[in-house]
């Protein structure tokens, strides 16, 4: 396949004709001084040769709240950007031109927008969600988007190959760091944090952005005389390193100057430092542990001594760098990974070569393949999962007492499960929540399984995750009539998912860790949920679990149903999926 990769920037269009499936570049370009994009775009088409194009992706800077995936662009596509372009006004509207441009000329050629937000359009509420009156937020929009959404994706997917681990299983944290800079909080596969906010300007110090400033300079500036405009060029054309050191926005120049001596670039060189090991120690924070750290970018690929700045003195986090691996890493198209952990380092971290033009060519392979959204054949059923215990036999035997057995009180739809006659009581911070049932049969691990209603009264912050995969999740003490045993971990709020045999998930072109998205119509409320994992054995029968909150959401009822409207993208090529826990 031959994708056609085009970046339509204000003054200039840049252009890629990429092999998705080989990863190699075919040719590349750049069209300067740009007034015209329907001459740009002609420009871009007649140097991929005269082989046909496959397909024709465009990097789109702002998706707006409702994009989370690449899309092929159709007039209602285009209204979407065209709406999002008031949060990125510099940009979507350059962006739209080369779509435009595009269409018109291989207009037998499927387009697919790539949106650097969508890989955070996900992020949790709490990270998302600005401390201003809420119907403020919901009118302007105003929330946390984020970007470098397609480099961030495409480092953690290159990571976890390199490690030889699933991506699931990692709390991973990304560092973009060039003249444009984002850190990420990349966990179990997704984006849960992000240091851009609702437009590139927030977060780290960049080559002209300032990054994180108090909101009442953005006022004093104003007070001062300054227009919006002028403010709005300040903080973004004029600041950051540039505005720090002075005469170039360029680290290299920066750090030459640092060596003789000039003390405005040393401190341009701490602060950009100190801003990215405060997000790199917040973010571990956040995610209640850290696995990886990857930097990549100009900095990151390319800048030893700052990698060595930001990374010093972490040893507390389990962190610690290899001085000798750090100097001599060199990144590439031969070599694109590159390890600087010490070999006792608990944390691995990782220079990666990103490659934002790939990913776009490789989302945008995916979507074509799979086609505009289908239903799937069939109506899945949805079950309804109430709060439940999954334990250990020791753990029962502390509860309930030496020699108690597990008792059947029903059997479940999953062949093999059961509900118990046994429950125990959850002792949280905050509240408890009595005569919680136990399934059966016994498991390698405990599991305590809530709603994110049952979490607020608890009072306990637990993470969303797969079922069996409980490293690092939140502690919950259980009583017993017998005893009382406190869990350090073991309390998640399940991760939506779909149970299918073999059969049900190739007739639905899916396998087993994709995502996908499942529509519940004809009841009260329509609903589509989104980030449903698909969960394939043959020991399984075709099944959805949400719990109560989701159902309420939805006003299910009994015998309710849903149909698979999206089929995985990129996931579907093994960027989350690995081996997983046994349910």
């Amino acid at each position: 396949m031959r994708v056609l990769v085009v970046n339509s920037g204000s003054s200039s269009v840049k252009y890629r004709v990429i092999d998705p499936e080989a990863g190699t570049t075919l040719v590349h370009g750049l069209v300067e001084r740009v007034t015209d994009h329907a001459a740009a775009i002609a420009e871009a088409i007649g140097a991929a040769g005269g082989e046909p194009l496959d397909v024709v992706a465009h990097r789109v800077v702002h998706g707006g709240p409702r994009f989370h995936q690449a899309a092929l662009v159709d007039d209602d596509v285009l209204h979407e950007i065209e709406a999002a372009a008031v949060l990125a006004p510099l940009h979507n509207p350059k962006n739209l031109a080369g779509i435009r441009a595009a269409r018109a000329a291989l207009p037998g050629v499927p387009q697919v927008a790539v949106f650097d937000t969508a890989f955070h359009n996900r992020l949790p509420r709490r990270a998302r969600t600005y401390a201003l009156p809420a119907e403020l937020s919901d009118t302007l929009g105003l929330r946390r988007y984020g970007f470098h959404g397609t480099s961030h994706a495409y480092v953690a997917a290159e990571a976890a190959r390199f490690l030889k681990r699933p991506l699931a299983e990692l709390r991973l944290l990304s560092m973009h760091l060039g003249s444009g800079a984002s850190v990420c909080a990349i966990e179990h596969g997704h984006s849960t944090d992000t240091s851009m906010g609702m437009t590139p300007l927030e977060g780290l110090v960049m080559g002209t952005r300032a990054g994180d400033v108090d909101a009442g300079v953005v006022l004093a500036l104003l007070r001062s005389g300054r227009s919006v405009d002028e403010v709005d060029h300040l903080l973004n054309e004029q600041s950051g390193l540039l505005g720090l050191a002075g005469g170039s926005a360029d680290l290299r120049d920066i750090e030459r100057r640092a060596a003789d001596g000039d003390d405005r670039a040393r401190l341009a060189i701490s602060v950009f430092a100190h801003r990215a090991r405060k997000y790199l120690g917040a973010y571990a924070a956040g995610m209640g542990g850290l696995d990886v750290v990857v930097l990549t970018a100009g900095i990151g690929e390319r800048s030893a001594a700052m990698r060595q700045r930001i990374l010093q003195r972490l040893e507390f986090l389990g962190l610690v760098l290899d001085e000798d691996r750090n100097s001599a890493a060199r990144v590439g198209d031969d070599a694109p990974v590159a390890r600087i952990s010490a070999d006792g380092s608990r944390v691995e971290v990782l220079v990666v070569a990103t490659n934002e033009e790939l990913r776009i060519a490789r989302e945008a392979a995916a979507v074509v393949e799979a086609g505009r959204p289908k239903p799937g054949p069939g109506p899945i059923p949805i079950a309804v999962s109430a709060r439940h215990v999954h334990l250990t036999p020791e753990a029962f035997a502390v509860l309930f007492g030496p020699g108690a057995e597990l008792t059947r009180q029903k059997d479940i739809s999953q062949p093999g499960q059961f509900a118990s006659e046994q429950k125990v009581n959850l002792v949280g911070p905050r509240d408890r929540i009595d005569g919680v049932r136990i399934l059966g049969p016994f498991r390698k691990k405990n599991q305590v399984e809530v709603s994110r209603t049952d979490e607020f009264k608890l009072g306990v912050d637990a993470p969303i995750r797969d079922s069996g995969n409980v490293a690092g999740s939140a502690p919950i003490t259980l009583e017993g009539p017998a005893g009382t045993l406190r869990l350090e971990e073991g309390l998640i709020c399940a991760h939506r998912h779909v149970h299918m045999s073999p059969a049900d998930a190739a007739a639905r072109g899916v396998k087993d860790g994709d995502e996908v998205e499942i529509a519940i119509t004809g009841g009260p409320r329509d609903l589509v949920f989104g980030d449903v994992m698909v969960r394939v054995s043959d020991r399984f029968v075709l099944e959805m679990h949400i719990d109560t909150d989701e159902a309420n959401a939805a006003e299910l009822g009994g015998g309710a149903s849903g149909e698979l409207t999206y089929t995985p993208v990129l996931r579907a090529q093994g960027d989350i999926r690995g081996k997983r826990p046994p349910h």
